[in-house]
């Protein structure tokens, strides 16, 4: 699966469903099993801050995706500056996508 398409994802959910945006918020959002699909960039240091994340979205039953940059990341999701992680919490039209990424 391309970054592309993951990117494309956040893009849609951005405009018609919700997003959770950082580490934090996307740990809230995994923790609480709100968050449908994660997506953690790559290129994020320390490594530390996400390391957490894959386990605990195999643990909640959540899709896990690793990006390439953190940059396109933020852009993806309608921020100024890169994003470590970013949670889909309602896809919103982009629900048949998220289905295609499985």
């Amino acid at each position: 699966m391309s970054d592309e398409t993951v990117y494309e994802v956040i893009e849609v959910a951005k405009k018609t469903g919700k997003l959770c945006k950082g580490c934090n918020e996307v740990t809230k959002a995994i923790e609480k099993g709100n968050a449908k699909l994660v997506v953690v960039a790559k290129d994020t240091t320390p490594k530390e801050i996400v390391m957490h994340l894959p386990l605990l979205s195999k643990e909640k039953g959540c899709q896990y995706v690793e990006v390439e940059k953190k940059e396109e990341l933020g852009a993806a999701a309608g921020l100024p500056l890169g994003t470590a992680a970013v949670a889909v919490t309602e896809a919103g039209e982009a629900a048949e996508l998220l289905k295609r990424l499985e």
